[in-house]
């Protein structure tokens, strides 16, 4: 009769887990459904700059040749030089959610439905183009602008002035050829208007012989837009 009892008990306990196994697997399944789908509008998405960022400098560098150059570093990156700046283009290839304390998780857009909070993210990065030419390893970038991408296909940029979009335009704002076009032409216009200026007279008084004499005084200052200054816009 125990032994009964406890074949029982055991046969009960089988099949508790084994329905928690199921539910847990379409969890797994469907979680993996969604990640997926924001993956791969985030590939296209940045395959549409990619190729809106070619056609840009193309059609400049016909007006004023060796000013434009756009460059394919991997399938996660690109790079656009003009000027005397570099924008660098990386597609993550995770995808991430939102803070609950973050902004846009009050949007009613997402409180209807939380898996719109998933997003994958391209970050978009300002250099001096001299930091490349002359391999100044310890010289310095700013992150510009993160385009997030959610499973509708619909984004925003959180950025700096020009490159940042409202997140009230979420639930309104799709992917497509203009909008990629315009995140890569507002990053240009903010990287040409973020200008290089010359670093507090006391942090570069001094200089060895041997940087003198070796040209290390190119690569072993560290050089950068805002250097040694409070950027206003970076509080902003």
């Amino acid at each position: 009769m125990i032994k009964n009892n406890r074949q029982g008990f055991f046969m009960k306990l089988y099949i508790i887990e084994d329905m928690t196994n199921g539910e847990l697997g379409k969890q797994i399944h469907e979680k993996t459904l969604l990640l997926n789908k924001v993956l791969d509008n985030t590939t296209a998405a940045f395959e549409l700059m990619r190729s809106q960022a070619r056609n840009i400098m193309e059609y400049m560098s016909g007006e004023y040749p060796d000013e434009f150059e756009f460059e394919d570093k991997n399938h996660n990156e690109f790079e656009i030089r003009f000027g005397s700046d570099i924008l660098v283009f990386m597609m993550h290839t995770n995808v991430f959610e939102f803070s609950r304390y973050h902004e846009v998780m009050r949007l009613p857009y997402i409180q209807q439905d939380k898996n719109r909070s998933f997003c994958g993210m391209i970050n978009i990065y300002n250099f001096l183009t001299d930091s490349f030419d002359y391999n100044r390893d310890y010289d310095l970038g700013y992150l510009i602008g993160r385009v997030f991408i959610n499973m509708d296909n619909h984004y925003f940029v959180e950025g700096k002035r020009e490159v940042g979009f409202l997140y009230s335009n979420f639930n309104t704002s799709l992917i497509s050829e203009e909008s990629t076009a315009d995140i890569v032409r507002s990053a240009m216009e903010y990287a040409n208007n973020f200008d290089l200026l010359t670093p507090p007279f006391d942090d570069v008084k001094e200089i060895s012989v041997g940087e003198i004499r070796t040209t290390a005084a190119s690569k072993g200052k560290i050089t950068a837009k805002r250097l040694g200054f409070e950027f206003q816009q970076d509080k902003e």
